[in-house]
């Protein structure tokens, strides 16, 4: 069935369709189905087409796939253009956008497709099947009792055309259907190189228009893609076995297909298969935990490929303009993408870096840190103002890789001001801050140390003196080490609360 020949050479079947399109700007497209919300896999594919065209100047087309009425979600087509905005793909024609290939929602054009369909049936290529689905079930029935691949007989297909004229006279209900060659069509994919397959060994003759009228998946993909000069077609792997059956509908037309080029599986680390079920499969949940766009579109391209990589140069975040002038799409891996949650952390915490390298940005992360601070202590009395805000975030690039970490219990001494009011020993506190400020190394374990030898020739108990430090740093009884908690703030910040008390 499959023949896959790795490199140009292989064997060339009877027809081989094909077009040059070296000279022509691209146009290519993103064709998802409103049926819910936009996934990872779903903005690889946006993601990498959008690169492609840009790389060469040309043009992205957001179409909506809409012909399965049922499955459809109020809402989702929004959704999805807001997702793709927020990750900094922008389509040229589209929804919204227009365009003199319009419209771009598949259900605004059952005019066109009841138009190209009748072409198929007057040249002989499709045909109308009265079958109803009680006599598919049987047929699919029957073939899985007698351990056959289940597909359609094509039985309407030899219908003469008085029985054909008879059964619309009597208004039963009919779909129409393609009729499939044996021909072993082959077409050389981008990705995976020369890729062959006869459809007609495992499928019957497949439907292209429903008896409610609107075209299946495989009809309107083809009609839209030459209506609108689609050049080149970047799509999920799974899309790769129908594309033999896509060639044949081309070659029925007498049109010449688009280039065709399939992505690899996006998979979880381990290499299984990314479910809806999980939460770190929509692209909203990567929105509401801080993932920043940059930073998911990074942590795509270093999963996926299309780019050169140079040995020990670790981690570097891209912008989309410098991603989209170094994309290569024979760069791109045919093996599974694997996904590697540290490397989505890695890429957030340089965006975090990156904002802070520029006033605007720095600007905004403040803003968004002291909504976020406000939000989660509303009754607390915060230090929030932008100098404090600026000198954490400038301590926390090496330590946190979202923002919404610095609203964790573990930090909210950060940010909660401690009561200055405080039953301490002044004398103690002095020659404590004295102590302090000849540490040369202000780490966990020298912090730790230091007050241990503080605590034994001040004649205090170390509990006691950790209880009354924890007090005045945070106003808090629990939380972490108190040598913990001065590490995180800091030489400076960790004095100033003390010296506060004393005032």
């Amino acid at each position: 069935m499959w023949v896959k020949v790795l490199g140009r050479t292989f064997i060339q079947p009877r027809y081989t369709l094909y077009r040059s399109i070296k000279t022509i700007a691209p146009r290519v497209r993103f064709a998802p189905s409103p049926t819910g919300y936009l996934h990872l896999g779903g903005l690889r594919t946006a993601l990498y087409n959008y690169l492609y065209t840009k790389s060469r100047r040309g043009v992205f087309i957001l179409r909506i796939e809409d012909t399965d009425q049922a499955r459809k979600v109020d809402g989702s087509v929004e959704g999805l253009i807001n997702d793709l905005e927020w990750a900094g793909i922008e389509c040229d024609e589209g929804p919204g956008r227009g365009g003199i290939y319009g419209p771009y929602v598949q259900s605004e054009r059952l005019n066109v497709y009841q138009e190209h369909i009748k072409k198929l049936l007057d040249n002989g290529s499709a045909y109308r099947c009265f079958c109803t689905e009680r006599r598919l079930n049987i047929l699919r029935r029957d073939a899985v009792k007698h351990q056959r691949l289940p597909k359609y007989d094509n039985k309407c297909c030899s219908l003469s055309k008085e029985d054909i004229d008879a059964k619309m006279k009597a208004g039963i209900a009919y779909c129409v259907r393609f009729k499939l060659s044996s021909d072993c069509m082959s077409f050389e994919d981008m990705i995976f190189g020369g890729i062959a397959y006869d459809v007609s060994r495992v499928e019957g003759d497949p439907v292209l228009m429903k008896s409610d009228g609107y075209p299946t998946y495989h009809f309107a993909n083809v009609v839209d893609d030459h209506l609108m000069q689609v050049t080149h077609v970047l799509r999920g792997v799974e899309w790769q076995i129908s594309t033999t059956k896509h060639l044949l509908i081309y070659k029925a037309f007498g049109w010449s297909p688009p280039q065709f080029g399939h992505l690899p599986l996006v998979v979880n680390s381990d290499g299984t298969k990314l479910s809806k079920r999980q939460s770190d499969v929509k692209v909203e949940d990567y929105r509401s935990k801080g993932i920043y766009p940059l930073a998911l579109v990074n942590y795509i391209t270093l999963s996926g490929g299309g780019f050169d990589h140079v040995v020990g140069e670790g981690v570097r975040l891209k912008t989309m303009e410098e991603l989209a002038s170094e994309f290569q799409i024979q760069k791109i891996s045919s093996h599974p993408s694997r996904l590697n949650p540290d490397l989505l952390e890695e890429c957030n915490r340089l965006e975090i870096k990156r904002h802070l390298k520029d006033d605007k940005l720095t600007k905004a992360l403040i803003c968004e840190v002291q909504r976020l601070v406000a939000q989660k202590y509303p009754k607390e009395t915060l230090n929030i103002s932008e100098e404090h805000i600026k000198s954490v975030l400038e301590w926390s690039t090496s330590r946190i890789s979202r923002i919404n970490d610095l609203i964790s219990p573990k930090l909210s001494f950060l940010w909660i001001l401690p009561s200055n009011k405080l039953d301490i020993n002044r004398k103690l506190f002095e020659k404590l801050v004295n102590d302090l400020e000849g540490l040369q190394k202000f780490e966990h374990d020298t912090i730790k140390d230091n007050l241990r030898s503080f605590s034994d020739k001040n004649d205090v108990k170390f509990p006691v003196l950790m209880k009354m430090l924890r007090s005045a740093l945070s106003g808090l009884n629990e939380g972490p080490s108190v040598a913990e908690m001065m590490q995180l703030l800091g030489k400076c910040q960790s004095l100033e609360r003390i010296k506060a008390v004393l005032r």
